[in-house]
């Protein structure tokens, strides 16, 4: 007989998470990653820690029983950081009105607790299921997925994963990507009171303000997928100028490039490449990328009719979800990295994606012990005995 999840022990366990501040920037998993050991361990997982930087920690949870797939349930252990306008403690679970409330809450302790509970019901009911199963907390997911990145590049062969993002326990089969280029546009300083003697780098840049604008209107948002919607270009931060009597001989842009599942990376910055050259020929606007910022990755996609993505649907459905997808996940987050690494993959997990980053950040309780069943019969329904 199956074993059921114990919702005190989750919120126990979720309370404890949220109390231990793993903000990124600048983040500290370390202290999440010793948790889940202590908990894991006693139950027969073997566990491997890898401080990669000083506080910064993946964990590796593994339990091999008998031969059989890999299946890894992965989620990240940082969380943005709290912000203001709370008006609960973001660092200690209030439970209210049929809601957990708490920074990380749904972004993605949540899904660590849920992943942390079904591997121990596997754990104690192996006669259920057959290979190896890893449950996999990784740092950095927040700012540029380093813990994922390098974690994939010596993990075992891993045939399934599920990611564990804020679904409400539906089933996610792609999600977006993202490319951030750092555009500077070049000017030539002068005194302010002759501004005539010098090319205002500010001015040049609204010029490029506006192309961008009309690239995103006329070609980006056109680029469609029917999971995760449309491709997107926008500029999410400006600076320029460095004295308050000088024309500005610089001026930094930050382009954001959201791309969808099968958009071509390299293309993509070609294509930036292109908007900057029309740019200069168009309006004579000198200006260079300078770097790409860290993002999470590329965007990826698992076709609907894969096993993992059918076997999600149903295990859903099974557990009580109405509407179980498959959807498409409107950001970014670590499925690319396994993907890219060979296993097939989904991403599943309790909280709401709208509260997600806010104040005020929520789980909803019930949301938790259905998310445990789902992992749990998601590892049992493909690793059969």
């Amino acid at each position: 007989m199956k074993q059921t999840p114990d919702l005190d022990r989750m919120k126990r366990d979720l309370a404890a998470l949220i109390a231990m501040p793993s903000e990124n920037p600048p983040g500290h998993e370390a202290q999440v990653a010793d948790y889940v050991a202590a908990c894991l361990e006693p139950l027969g997982f073997v566990i491997t820690r890898d401080e990669y930087e000083p506080g910064r920690v993946n964990i590796e949870a593994r339990l091999d029983n008998g031969p059989g797939p890999v299946f890894a349930l992965n989620t990240h252990m940082d969380v943005v950081p709290a912000g203001t306008g709370w008006q609960h403690d973001p660092f200690t679970m209030t439970e209210e009105g049929g809601r957990l409330y708490g920074r990380g809450s749904s972004d993605c302790k949540g899904s660590l607790v849920c992943m942390m509970e079904a591997g121990r019901m596997l754990a104690a009911d192996r006669a259920e299921w057959r290979g190896t199963l890893l449950l996999v907390f990784v740092a950095d997911e927040e700012v540029a997925s380093v813990g994922a990145r390098r974690y994939v590049t010596t993990a075992p062969h891993i045939d399934y994963v599920i990611v564990g993002e804020p679904t409400s326990n539906t089933t996610y089969a792609a999600h977006k990507g993202s490319l951030r280029p750092l555009v500077r546009v070049h000017g030539t300083p002068a005194h302010s009171g002759t501004p005539d003697l010098g090319d205002n780098a500010i001015y040049r840049a609204a010029a490029l303000v506006n192309m961008v604008a009309a690239e995103h209107a006329d070609v980006v948002r056109h680029i469609d997928h029917p999971l995760v919607g449309a491709a997107s270009l926008t500029i999410t931060r400006a600076s320029g100028g460095h004295a308050d009597n000088v024309v500005p001989q610089g001026c930094d842009l930050l382009l954001d490039r959201r791309m969808v599942p099968g958009e071509d990376e390299e293309a993509v910055k070609a294509q930036i490449a292109s908007l900057l050259a029309r740019a200069n020929a168009q309006a004579g606007v000198r200006a260079e990328i300078v770097e790409f910022r860290p993002t999470t990755g590329g965007a990826v996609e698992t076709p609907a009719d894969h096993v993992i993505v059918q076997q999600g649907l149903a295990v859903c459905r099974a557990n009580g979800v109405a509407e179980p997808g498959p959807f498409g996940f409107q950001g970014a987050c670590d499925l690319v990295h396994f993907c890219n690494a060979g296993a097939a993959g989904v991403v599943i997990g309790p909280g709401v994606l709208s509260v997600a980053h806010k104040a005020d950040e929520y789980v909803p309780e019930a949301d938790l012990p259905v998310a445990a069943c789902i992992y749990r019969d998601m590892v049992i329904a493909l690793m059969p005995v």
